[in-house]
This record gives C-alpha cells, structure tokens and sequence, in this order.
C-alpha cells in the first residue's frame, strides 16, 4: 500500500512503515468483523453493568453509590492508556498489540467474574480498561492501514456500526442477566468473544510497524495521562460525592494545569506522545475538534433516555432498553446508503447539514410525554439512529483524509483520545443539565421531572448545533479522495462532455 498523498501543511514524514506481506482476499474480508467485534466488546462494556449495579452492591456488601468506583475506574483507564496505543501499535506491531488488547480485556473480565470485594473489581475493571484502550485505536489504525483511502468509508461504516449498538444494548442486557441468570456472567460473557478474536487475530490479522520507533514520551504520559484521568474523575463523581465546591474548583484547575502542561511539553520535546502538530491539518482538525462538540450533545442522549422513560412515563428497564432499539436497527440497516450519500453530495455539506438535523432532533425529543404514540417515538429514534450514523461515520473517516500512512497511527491516538473525552464529558454535561433543571430528581413528581428532561433535550441540541461553525471550516473539496466524490464529478463531466460532442 502506497502513502497517500498529504496536504501542503501535512508534516515531513520521519519514517515509513515497513510494508507486510500481501493480505490474502479471505482476510480482507474478515478483518471487518473482526475489528467490528473487538469494538463491540469495548462498546457493550461502558454500559452493560449499569443495571445491574444494585444487585453488585448487594452482593458485595457495599452500598449502591461505592459502586461509582467501579464505573468510574473503566473509563478511567481508557482515558489514560489510549494515547499510547499508537506508539504501541509502531513499536511492536498491530497483530501483536491488538491481540494483547483482547486477551488482557478478556483477562480482566474474567478476573471481575470471580471478584469477591470491591476493591478487588475496581482493580480488574482497570486491566480491562487498558486492553479496551488498545482495541479501539489499533483496530482504526489497521483498518486505515489495509484498505486504500476510497474504500475507508464502506470499511468504518461496518465497524463503525458495533460502537453504536453496543451501548444500546448494554442496558437491557445487564437487565436481562441479573434478572434471570446470574450478575457475575455480565464479565463472563465476554471470553467467548475474546477467544474468537484471538483465533481471528492469529490467521488474519496484518501485522503493521515501524522500521524505527522513537522513545516513549515518558514525561508527556504523565502530564496527559494525569491530567485527563483527574478530569475524568471529577466529571464522573460530580453530583454524586462529598468533595465541596471548593475541592472541586481545585481539582479542575489541577488537571487544566497538568494538560496545559502537556502542551507546553509538546511544543518542546522532539516526540510528544500525542502529536499535536497534526491539527495544523484542515480536514484533521475540522474532524476532530467538530466530533469533539458534537459528541459534546449527543453524548448524553443514552443517559437522558432512560431517565425520560422510566423515571418520567414509568416504563419497566426491559421496555425502556427495547426503545432504544430503533436507533440500531437504522444503523445497520442504512449504512449502506452512507458512502453513496458522501460521494454525492461530499463531507462538508454532509457534515454541516447532518448536524444541524441532529440537533433540531434531539430537540424534537422534548415533545415526547406520557400522551406520545408510541410509533411516533420508534419513528423518531430511527431518524435519529440513521443521522447519527452517518454524523459518526463522516466525521471517522474524514480524521484520515490528509493524513499520509507513516503518521496514522498518530493521527489515530489522537482521534481516539478525544472521542474517549468526548463520550465522558458528554454524559457530565447531561447530568449538570438535569441537575440544573431537577434539582431533586427523587422527589418531583413525574409532570416536573419530564419537563425537566425535556428542558435538558433542548440544550443538548443548542450544544450539538454548535459543531456546525467548526464544520464550516471545511472547504468544498475536503475528504474527496475518501469519498470519491472527486471520481464522482469526473464521471460528470465525461458524460457532459460526450453528450456536447454528439450535439
């Protein structure tokens, strides 16, 4: 596979990847599923024990709220091991990295499994932290690295398609296990998955380096890694802890100055770990930073839901579970149309367009009440799924559009990183909106605390909206080479021209 052309501001390459063996066609084929697997595991487990946390607690003799740690230490994790996957990935090669992501997350499910205290399930939701936090950026980073520029869009939108079920069905299925079976089997069901992928990883998986790795940007690590897993953790406990406004306040000034830090550091060092030097990339940037905001809004919305039906319209967990299931059947059942709908029409008018439907959805969202039909909600919800889907398929693919093959990987932590960010901070800030506009969400009575869900709909879709002022920062042009909208066009003015010939 041969690099890709790279935009003006692009930076000088340092090295070129050492070129793998030919892929086989039956591989190809398979290394889809493969990834899409790996980010189904990652996905599903960032939801699937919310549930089932009452009876965790029970079990373990702790109260409901310690249980917070046990959340919180998952998403802590990725958030401070994801930006060194890349390197990672460079240094040892992807076969061997990816592989070692399933079999360490496969590894720490097991261990939550047969946990008998809480501290001993925070340290295990740790390990599986730091396997999911290669999944995900080295399954992209394969994918970018096997398929050529103007095939990346039908390849993400099938892996693509995983992260977004697997939240959804997180839910009901921790639902479904507690109430049935047994708590432990929500880790257990994971090992199954995880030796199929070993297997898959083994005869199909290309194994991509670096011919030269530089060193690891030890002091980058820290500075990053600390700042954002201090961030994270007071966006996750707020609300919920007995830390005073004052501690908080301290706590957010930390770990701004431990990221400000960082930045300062990458501008100075030779090889940051994160290279932050991409962003003077047009299409990057616009990519990144406009997913950021955007996940900003509709990160929210699986936290919001929820809370509408059962809280607000006393619908049962089950039934609020298969509710959300419009928005996935969508997803898979339209990703088809994306790369057509992108080769058309190309990424910015997608992207601005696409966003400002999403926004004026989730909107739309604060006129569901107790009289709504209920195939009016499942009619709404798939609209939404579909739109969704191609938001986060546009903005996935478009990360990679300028970016030459020796800096992927790079290129692929940082996007990485930031949608991990992004997906914390979007439920932080769901959860300070209903905060604000339901101050006691245990005593209001049902008419209060759906107005107040509706209220928190209408400023989710303000923030969402936003996102279009960095979308319009795109030109006409961007992503073609990915889209093929450029062929597109090409093919237009053959025809055009042939037809001028006849005349």
């Amino acid at each position: 596979m041969q690099p890709s052309p790279t935009n003006p501001s692009t930076p000088s390459p340092i090295e070129t990847p050492a070129s793998p063996p030919a892929l086989a066609d039956s591989s190809k084929r398979l290394l889809p599923w493969l990834i899409a697997v790996a980010f189904f595991m990652e996905s599903l487990d960032t939801t699937i024990l919310n549930t089932a946390v009452p009876t965790i607690a029970a079990a373990l003799h702790v109260a409901p709220l310690s249980m917070k740690s046990v959340l919180a230490s998952y998403t802590l994790s990725l958030a401070v091991f994801i930006p060194i996957s890349g390197w990672m990935a460079d240094r040892f090669g992807t076969r061997r990295v990816f592989a070692s992501a399933i079999g360490i997350f496969s590894l720490g499910s097991f261990l939550c499994g047969v946990s008998t205290n809480i501290h001993v399930l925070v340290a295990c939701r740790i390990l599986q932290g730091c396997g999911g936090s290669m999944m995900v950026p080295v399954g992209r980073l394969t994918i970018v690295r096997t398929f050529e520029k103007w095939e990346l869009v039908r390849a993400m939108s099938f892996v693509a398609i995983p992260g977004l079920i697997g939240p959804m069905l997180g839910p009901i299925a921790g639902g479904l296990i507690v109430g049935y079976l047994h708590w432990r089997l929500i880790f257990f069901v994971n090992i199954p998955i995880g030796l199929l992928g070993l297997i898959l990883v083994y005869f199909h998986l290309p194994d991509y380096r670096e011919k030269r790795t530089d060193p690891l940007d030890v002091a980058g690590l820290i500075l990053f890694g600390s700042g954002v897993a201090l961030l994270s953790y007071v966006l996750e406990v707020f609300g919920e802890h007995t830390l005073t406004a004052g501690e908080i306040v301290g706590l957010l000034a930390i770990s701004m100055a431990l990221l400000a830090g960082y930045g300062f550091h990458a501008t100075k060092t030779a090889h940051p770990m994160l290279h932050l030097i991409l962003f003077r990339i047009r299409t990057f940037r616009a990519s990144v930073s406009g997913s950021f905001v955007t996940r900003l809004g509709i990160g929210g919305i699986p936290f919001l839901f929820p809370l509408l039906y059962q809280v607000g319209l006393g619908f049962t967990p089950i039934q609020s579970g298969l509710l959300m299931m419009p928005q996935a059947i969508a997803a898979m059942s339209l990703k088809l149309t994306m790369p057509k709908i992108l080769a058309r029409f190309g990424y910015r008018f997608v992207l601005i367009s696409n966003t400002l439907l999403i926004g004026a959805q989730i909107m739309l969202f604060a006129t569901i009440g107790a009289r709504t039909p209920i195939w009016l909600v499942v009619a709404e919800l798939f609209c939404y799924g579909f739109f969704t889907s191609l938001q986060y398929t546009s903005m996935n693919t478009l990360v990679f559009a300028d970016i030459a093959e020796e800096q992927a990987s790079a290129a692929s932590s940082i996007a990485s990183t930031m949608q991990q960010m992004s997906v914390s901070f979007g439920v932080a800030a769901a959860s300070l909106v209903t905060a604000f506009f339901i101050p006691d969400r245990h005593t209001s009575s049902a008419p209060i605390f759906i107005h107040g869900i509706h209220r928190g709909f209408l400023v989710l879709g303000g923030m969402t909206l936003l996102s279009t002022f960095v979308f319009s920062e795109l030109k006409k042009g961007d992503g073609d080479v990915v889209s093929q909208r450029r062929d597109l066009h090409a093919g237009e003015e053959i025809a055009t021209a042939i037809a001028a010939h006849h005349e």
